[in-house]
């Protein structure tokens, strides 16, 4: 399917010069120089998860799933919060330190306070925009462009040290296949839970 194209771009950014890889599942895996300036510093990390957050909770709430837009947004919400609960059961799971505690990769089942495998950033961003691309993307490749945002995740990611090269691309390949998976259900799962006015939204109830 096309909506994985993304995963072979970030696959090709981050996995840019393996010849120095150490270790790790993939063998890919090393320290890279640190860099937390320009677009790769934490802050502008930041802003684009939670703007990825407010911009996909904003947006189902107002269109509800009375019209494909706003069902995708469902979708979206689904999809992050199916693949953040499951990155955070690996993490726990694998306990493997970050580059910022270890230079060595290979540093899995270390305890509590090792959270590094895998990304869960990278894995909400690639989770947001997959059912976008799947429902969209046929008629308006355009919105292929999304693949650039947890491409660019993943990098500033392994840039600043917060997780290893396999870190984001597993977390690349969960947000994905949850967000096909979203993107195939029937109806979206989590507006199914809540009250019927969600379904409604706020653009589609106050419109004259």
């Amino acid at each position: 399917m096309r909506v994985l194209r993304h995963l072979v771009v970030l696959a090709a950014l981050v996995a840019s010069g393996t010849a120095m890889a150490s270790g790790g599942p993939f063998g890919i895996d090393h320290v890279v120089a640190y860099d937390n300036s320009g677009i790769w510093k934490r802050s502008n990390q930041n802003i684009l998860m939670y703007g990825t957050i407010l911009s996909v909770t904003g947006g189902a709430l107002a269109f509800g799933d009375q019209d494909k837009l706003g069902d995708t947004f469902w979708r979206s919400i689904d999809a992050m919060a199916i693949s953040t609960a499951g990155a955070e059961v690996m993490k726990y799971t694998f306990q493997r330190e970050r580059p910022s505690q270890t230079n060595n990769p290979n540093e899995f089942f270390k305890g509590v306070h090792a959270t590094s495998f895998p990304s869960g950033e990278v894995t909400a961003i690639s989770a947001a925009v997959t059912p976008f691309m799947a429902a969209y993307g046929d008629d308006h490749p355009a919105i292929y462009a999304l693949a650039l945002l947890p491409a660019y995740d993943a990098v500033a990611r392994v840039k600043t040290h917060g997780h290893w090269q396999s870190d984001v691309l597993v977390g690349a390949a969960l947000g994905t296949g949850v967000g096909l998976w979203a993107s195939h259900r029937q109806s979206p799962l989590i507006l199914s839970w809540l009250p019927g006015g969600f379904q409604i939204g706020f653009v589609h109830h106050f419109k004259p």
